[in-house]
């Protein structure tokens, strides 16, 4: 759950897509499928990274996106969300919401991850926000 930080507005909204690809052998790529929200998380996050999302951002919003197949599928996760501020006169920029977000991922990113799969996760920006 969000943390609820929300006494001076909130700041910096970011919608990100998550996408999952398998490579095939022959160049290609398929897509995975997802029925849910909680399926696509499972799938494209790990525990770690979700927890730095309920913790560190003050509104959060999560939805499959379909892709432009036919019949579409839902393909991909998207995310969109802001931060608020801890709101101390004496508030190191480091501790609030925003910078906690950024560098945690980024020390969850930097550990290698095990074991090596051929799976290929993606992560782009999007300017279609959810909220």
């Amino acid at each position: 759950m969000p943390n609820s930080d929300n006494t001076y507005g909130t700041f910096n909204k970011r919608t990100v897509i998550f996408k999952q690809l398998f490579p095939t052998g022959d160049g290609s790529t398929t897509k995975q499928e997802f029925s849910d929200v909680s399926a696509a998380q499972s799938a494209l996050l790990t525990t770690a990274q979700l927890a730095v999302y309920n913790e560190c951002c003050t509104t959060l919003q999560w939805a499959l996106v379909a892709d432009e197949t036919d019949p579409p599928k839902k393909t991909a996760l998207k995310a969109t969300f802001d931060f608020g501020t801890k709101g101390a006169s004496n508030q190191v920029e480091a501790d609030d919401w925003m910078k906690q977000f950024e560098s945690r991922l980024t020390a969850l990113t930097d550990v290698p991850a095990f074991p090596i799969t051929m799976e290929i996760i993606t992560a782009s920006d999007s300017a279609e926000h959810l909220f």
